[in-house]
């Protein structure tokens, strides 16, 4: 061997990765016969829309290494890779590059902005795939899956119309959470509370004084609501009548009694907006109040805000108020009213309630059997405190809006009758007029939730094809995501795949944490601070940045990804390839099947290594993998390196020790490759392949673990 000085990973990697690639081992089909007790990975398929970040460097360390080393141990182990077309969030990347151009997608025909789209996510597709393997991900490419493949699509038509036939699925038209800026509903998992301080406005209605931090919603408000125990009100009767001055002029109102209302927020008392509120909306369902819509869907007044109309509601506002003042309807406001609002999780715009015609899950029957098996255990969580944190989630679910108002997505496949409200799911396009009222059916322009596919991944993925990968690899062994989208995604997966297949699809839930800059603070393009992996893999090499990234990262914590740690680990690779050099080099003439004789000393080193392959094999087993990797760390540098080698160099010369030691060493640095392997899948290949070893294989990657 003649490696160069120090480690160059620009000369190994791009080599090492083709090597595995065309030994066919990422595909188990083509594992050795050993290999027979079928592991499961998916990975989470990956947003098309960009480039790999930091977080997506983490998920593709973690899963590999639980592969390979699964793969050593003899696992048939497939890891099925894929990347999400990720509907709305891709469309609001290309609308942020159509912005650039000065073109707007409400200028644009359906077909033409779903073709440029499809081409933009197809190129970002390529190209991390490209990324993915710059990573060393060891995954079955001849497997890979798209959301928008077409056997994905059938998969997710079947289970949307199943849904439907056991009454799982429902259009109703219902309050929901609306983006003014990008014009489609979101659930609540799309949006974020934030606390805001805004004015709140104490109005006179007649007798009562209302409080409101949104007086333009307030035109249409002909319902004043108490609680029945108020003693402040008890003399006004539920259904009472009232003559009043309001913001237009004179109005009837209604007094309604609900033990909805807080006693304790302002006066008691409250005037109601049913379309624009999600309290209201409930209270006027249940007392069968009509609703009104205020403002539209760009977030402008109409014509019942009488000379308000058209106007945007933030322009709108100080004038109403300035009316109302006029008016003497103004009793007081408050300038530091903080409260939470409602906003685009993308865009950060102020959502806006309406009511509008969705296509709706009912969330609580998909629920209670997975509550069921998860208070059994039958699902374990990593780290475990998340299973209380799924266990409230499930407890308190409301109904999922599956419906998106984009073009980019799969659409979702229904007939509507917009004369009489018929909606049904027609996924063969086989209904022609309405058989409620024989009138013109028209078909649904909408999207499904990207989540509503991915949340079929599992299944999805492995009944795609006809080579029987569901019977053989269902349920997968590990999900490994983040901890943040264990709502998004993890507890719907468990939900639906659940309700198709009568099995959860997983085994094992393995959650990280974000990964943070060196500051510890969350990576933004705003921020400066996002970290490029491939950066760093340009400068440090691959291994030594995922060694970085799993050392000392506990799973569902954040990780503060410092640089200098990074350069740490391509010390440890420059000392892993001169430790190895220097072993190779001393033992050209060694004849691996010769008979040795260990002295005491080495006897005991033999000792420490087979002590070393034990614990780090519970470890790996424990998915403490944080754990194992340093302890395979500290051993190679400071027992291997440090202790080991340098007793050795009088020990080579001596014509009485030398095959023992060449023996002790090359034994040595082969277990330590191999535990090594997972994590620095490279460098270990690299001189594995310069290894005089008997009963050599093809490659590492499918060397037995030590034991």
């Amino acid at each position: 061997m003649e490696p160069v000085k120090p480690y160059d990973a620009k000369l190994v990697e791009d080599k090492i990765y083709k090597l595995w690639e065309d030994s066919g081992f990422f595909n188990p089909d083509n594992l050795p016969l050993r290999h027979k007790k079928p592991f499961t990975i998916i990975m989470p398929p990956a947003n098309a829309n960009g480039n790999l970040h930091a977080g997506h460097a983490l998920v593709m360390t973690i899963e590999d290494i639980m592969i390979r080393y699964k793969r050593m141990r003899g696992f048939r182990a497939l890891w099925l890779p894929g990347l999400d077309h990720a509907g709305f969030e891709t469309q609001v990347v290309y609308e942020k590059k159509l912005e650039k151009k000065g073109r707007s997608r409400f200028g644009m025909e359906p077909k033409e902005l779903y073709d440029e789209i499809l081409a933009f996510t197809l190129e970002n597709k390529k190209n991390i795939e490209g990324q993915i393997k710059k990573m060393g991900a060891s995954c079955d490419w001849s497997r890979e899956k798209f959301t928008l493949d077409q056997d994905i699509i059938n998969t997710v038509y079947a289970t949307f119309e199943k849904l439907f036939n056991d009454g799982f699925v429902y259009r109703g038209k219902k309050i929901i959470n609306w983006c003014v800026k990008h014009q489609t509903s979101l659930s609540d998992l799309e949006t974020k509370d934030v606390e805001r301080v805004d004015k709140l406005y104490y109005l006179k209605y007649g007798p009562f004084t209302i409080a409101t931090a949104r007086p333009e919603t307030k035109f249409g408000d002909k319902y004043v609501v108490m609680h029945p125990r108020d003693k402040r009100y008890e003399s006004y009767q539920h259904g009472q009548k009232l003559e009043l001055e309001w913001i237009n002029g004179p109005i009837q109102a209604t007094v309604i009694k609900d033990e909805v209302i807080d006693m304790e927020f302002g006066t008691g008392a409250m005037t109601i907006t049913p379309w624009h509120d999600a309290v209201d909306f409930e209270l006027a369902q249940r007392h069968n109040l009509p609703k009104e819509q205020i403002i539209d869907w760009q977030g402008k007044l109409l014509p019942i805000a009488g000379e308000f109309a058209g106007k945007k509601i933030v322009h709108a506002r100080p004038e109403i108020v300035e009316k109302l003042q006029s008016k003497g309807l103004v009793e007081k406001i408050n300038e530091n009213y903080q409260h939470v609002v409602k906003i685009c999780y993308k865009c950060d715009s102020l959502i806006e309630p309406q009511i509008q015609s969705q296509w709706f899950l009912k969330m609580e029957p998909l629920a209670k059997p997975v509550i069921k098996l998860v208070e059994s255990k039958k699902v374990e969580f990593i780290p475990d405190n998340y299973q209380k944190i799924v266990l409230h989630w499930l407890k308190n679910i409301i109904d999922w809006p599956l419906s998106r108002q984009i073009v980019w997505g799969i659409p979702i496949p229904a007939k509507l009758c917009l004369s009489c409200d018929f909606a049904a799911v027609d996924v063969k396009n086989a209904l022609v007029k309405c058989p409620k009222c024989q009138g013109e059916l028209k078909k649904d322009t909408d999207t499904f939730d990207t989540w509503f596919s991915s949340g079929q991944w599992p299944f999805a993925t492995l009944r795609a094809d006809q080579k029987g990968d569901f019977e053989t690899f269902y349920p997968i062994d590990v999900m490994e995501t983040a901890g943040e989208i264990i709502f998004f995604w993890v507890s719907r997966m468990m939900m639906l795949g659940l309700y198709v297949t009568k099995k959860m699809p997983f085994k094992t839930v393995y959650l990280h944490g974000l990964v943070l800059d060196a500051k510890g603070q969350k990576m933004s393009k705003s921020k400066g601070n996002v970290i490029n992996p491939l950066e760093l893999i340009n400068t440090y090499g691959t291994d030594a940045l995922r060694i970085a990234l799993v050392i000392g990262n506990t799973p569902g914590t954040s990780l503060a990804l410092d640089v200098n740690k990074i350069k740490g680990y391509k010390n440890f690779a420059n000392k892993i390839w001169n430790a190895s050099r220097f072993v190779l080099m001393n033992i050209g003439d060694y004849k691996p099947k010769s008979k040795v004789f260990l002295s005491v000393k080495q006897k005991r080193h033999m000792k420490e290594l087979q002590k070393l392959i034990k614990e780090t094999t519970k470890l790996m087993d424990d998915f403490k993998f944080y754990i194992a990797g340093e302890k395979i760390y500290h051993y190679f540098w400071h027992t291997f390196c440090d202790i080991i080698i340098e007793e050795s160099k009088e020990a080579l010369a001596d014509s009485k020790n030398r095959k023992a030691t060449q023996y002790m060493l090359l034994e040595i640095l082969s277990a330590s490759l191999k535990l090594l392997h997972p994590f620095m899948p490279f460098i270990t290949e690299e001189i594995y392949q310069q290894l005089p070893l008997k009963d050599k294989k093809e490659c590492l990657m499918i060397e037995s673990w030590p034991t």
